[in-house]
């Protein structure tokens, strides 16, 4: 059996492209030179972006049920490259192939599924019932059309994972694509144009294109470019917004995170620190919903530690294309060296590391999984982002400094609670400020193509996932027919006595809160000139209900 391979530069119009230009990518687990990708710059995006264009004129015009075949097609292209795929995931962005697996390709074949099972009801045309007794004989309705040419923007974390849910969304709205992935992470993001080759997408309904630096501000100000999504850091996003700003281009940012774990005094122990460890270290933290952050009540801190550090002790890191690897290297040395850097300093304003801590000598990005102890909201580990294998517990007294201290946050993404009270769990889920708040478990709903994932302050703007991402891509086209025999509406022209009558008597039907006012008013609006004859009485009888 032939084995997958991405192209080695951009897809443009279903078509390999030159460029004359190349970056090369860097093993994460060994700082080796990994592979040479042509780069495309300012002239290949403008290609990409005339082929979605034109693309997007007769797949735009495709209804979600012929659309529906290409998703299913293209699952079935994952479905049969999910081995290749895994492991070039690993390879390139540096988490273990198991992991490569259940992170990046489930999620991206689940909402493949989920689309093409469900987008043509989720965006099937939805009667309106209108509230206004004045408008009860017209037919109203919500449209929801594609936009056109998107710019899709992913990061280097979930390099597969993202970017296909993304893309999915758009093919199943009716979209078309460009996508430009992380530069440090580009084959990953070129085997999803492959695959919608494979898969037999018409030609420029998705273009990929790596490109770095001034070059995709190019996309980012493209006047032709109906929305764009970008997922990755904080400053970047700004950027993001600055550069659409000229156009009044639309976009959804997907930021960063600081996800706070909160320990009620009831908590399963075993349970929960199973899953602190979890939520805190895959993909080696490189997450924006990891957990950054654990608040623990203090009768139960001791003992959560205890094991949290003998699980986290038992991880083995190494080797990501390893079957018995747990954690795998950072993908950059950039962010390695900004994990550390925070250790560091948390370390020398009196936190402890019970676990990890030091960089270690060996060439690649490796950081091993800290747990720090002793830390506040003084600690820089504390309140900004720190998107590595870090887990900082500090101790609180009560439930309610817990929701406190979590809430003291500019990000608001995810946050988890963990106890086994139902009250105690109805109160975190009311009083947690994030996007997603889940019990006793953190960070799995990203692969739920249902759930909305999305935050609030410096975690960003809109949502993606399920019904509320698809909604972020289309136009919803509010629909109103009127074929009312009658010459002329009450309302228009001219503002004579009568009309003056009408809408006394209108207001008082409308908006009088006792019921002689209204049926007095109701008997002298059908009285009027104005109204009578211009809407059925049927119609008006059918609709009474919401004016009484």
């Amino acid at each position: 059996m032939r084995r997958f391979s991405p192209p080695a530069g951009p897809i443009i119009d279903g078509l390999d492209v030159e460029t004359g230009r190349a970056f090369v990518t860097r093993n994460p687990a060994t700082g080796a030179p990994l592979a040479e990708v042509r780069r495309g710059g300012a002239e290949e995006i403008d290609a990409a972006v005339a082929a979605a264009r034109k693309a997007f004129l007769h797949w735009g015009a495709r209804s979600p049920k012929e659309r529906r075949r290409h998703l299913e097609a293209l699952l079935e292209a994952v479905r049969r490259s999910h081995d290749d795929l895994a492991r070039l995931v690993a390879a390139e962005q540096g988490k273990p192939v198991a992991e490569a697996r259940a992170l990046d390709l489930v999620p991206a074949a689940d909402a493949l599924r989920y689309l093409s099972r469900h987008a043509e009801e989720l965006l099937a045309e939805k009667p309106v019932d209108y509230e206004q007794l004045l408008f009860a004989h017209k037919a109203a309705s919500d449209r929801f059309e594609p936009l056109g040419v998107i710019a899709v923007i992913t990061p280097w974390n979930f390099p597969f994972a993202i970017p296909m849910v993304e893309v999915a969304a758009c093919l199943a709205a009716g979209n078309t694509v460009v996508l430009k992935p992380a530069s440090a992470t580009p084959r990953t993001g070129l085997a999803i144009g492959e695959l919608c080759r494979m898969a037999g997408l018409p030609p420029g309904v998705v273009n990929v294109v790596p490109a770095t630096g001034s070059d995709v501000d190019r996309l980012l100000e493209h006047p032709a470019i109906a929305k764009i999504l970008f997922t990755g850091s904080v400053e970047t996003g700004r950027h993001v917004m600055r550069r659409a700003a000229g156009n009044v281009t639309p976009f959804v940012l997907e930021l960063g995170g600081k996800d706070a774990a909160v320990v009620a005094s009831d908590a399963d122990l075993e349970r929960t620190a199973s899953g602190l460890v979890w939520g805190a270290f895959a993909n080696a933290g490189q997450a924006c919903g990891s957990i950054e952050r654990v608040y623990a009540d203090r009768k139960i801190a001791d003992e959560l530690v205890s094991r949290v550090v003998e699980k986290t002790r038992r991880l083995r890191q190494g080797d990501p294309l390893a079957e018995a690897t747990d954690l795998g290297p950072m993908t950059t040395a950039d962010q390695r060296d900004f994990v550390d850097g925070q250790v560091r300093e948390a370390i020398s304003q009196g936190a402890r590391a019970l676990t990890g801590g030091e960089r270690p000598a060996a060439k690649g990005n490796w950081f091993p999984p800290t747990v720090l102890v002793d830390v506040h909201h003084g600690m820089r580990v504390m309140t900004e982002e720190t998107f590595g294998p870090v887990l900082p517990i500090a101790v609180v007294d009560s439930l309610d400094e817990a929701v406190a201290l979590a809430n003291d946050s500019e990000f608001a993404l995810t946050a988890s609670g963990w106890t086994r009270s139902t009250r105690t769990a109805r109160k975190l889920v009311e009083e947690l400020r994030a996007g997603t708040v889940t019990i006793n478990d953190h960070l799995f709903s990203f692969g739920e193509p249902t759930a909305s994932w999305g935050g609030l302050g410096k975690s960003g703007i809109g949502r993606s996932h399920g019904v509320h991402g698809l909604r972020e891509l289309v136009n919803v086209k509010h629909v109103s027919v009127d074929l009312h025999a009658s010459p002329s509406a009450p309302w228009w022209y001219p503002y004579d006595g009568a009309f003056q009558q009408f809408m006394r008597k209108a207001f008082g039907v409308l908006y009088a809160r006792d019921a002689r006012t209204r049926v007095a008013d109701g008997l002298g609006l059908l009285a009027s000139g104005r109204f009578f004859g211009y809407v059925k009485v049927s119609t008006i009888a059918s609709k009474l209900g919401k004016a009484l």
